[in-house]
């Protein structure tokens, strides 16, 4: 499966929406995971069509949609307000895919409920799974860049605290894939 998750913050700023359809176009993404799009959900399948994928899905709190090709079966698992959980099955391999796509809130404490709810899936999950967002944390002050200095409230490891063991716990079992692209200064065409 070919997929993009992208926090794009809003898909009218800087011509982002015009880069995802060209870099669509050359990728020819089966999976389009988007968050904070800023548009109101009435947009949601105007976007799609101009995608131009098969499906599409929201959150209940418009903060993440999701962008599925045709030849996926797709169910939603949970519909919070953080985040969106997909089972996905290939119609023509039976292949079978669980997705999760994250917009955490800011506030550790109101990312309580996320990792409880990520915590309580992966205890459970036997099937190929990915998770990717935008979990508003750093695992450590070398992934910021610009704006305002790091926080307690944005590191993984802090000293103490429930939220932040619960972290630890569910991550330990997940692989960290980074992919950083200049849109600035990479070719799209």
């Amino acid at each position: 499966m070919d997929e993009i998750i992208w926090n794009i913050r809003s898909v009218n700023t800087q011509q982002a929406f015009e880069r995802l359809v060209t870099m669509h176009r050359q990728h020819h993404f089966d999976f389009v995971g988007l968050m904070e799009p800023m548009q109101d959900n009435k947009k949601l399948e105007l976007y799609r069509r101009k995608i131009g994928l098969s499906q599409a899905f929201l959150n209940i709190s418009n903060k993440v949609w999701a962008f599925v090709d045709d030849l996926y079966e797709v169910t939603v698992l949970y519909d919070m307000e953080q985040q969106i959980t997909l089972k996905m099955i290939h119609t023509e391999t039976h292949i079978v895919q669980i997705i999760t796509l994250v917009y955490a809130k800011c506030d550790a404490i109101e990312r309580i409920e996320l990792w409880d709810s990520l915590y309580a899936m992966a205890a459970n999950m036997d099937i190929p799974w990915l998770v990717g967002g935008d979990f508003n944390v750093i695992w450590d002050e070398e992934e910021k860049f610009g704006g305002l200095p790091v926080t307690l409230n944005e590191e993984v490891y802090t000293p103490s605290g429930m939220e932040e063991q619960k972290k630890i716990a569910f991550s330990r079992d997940l692989t960290d894939v980074w992919l950083t692209l200049n849109f600035n200064k990479c070719s799209l065409e």
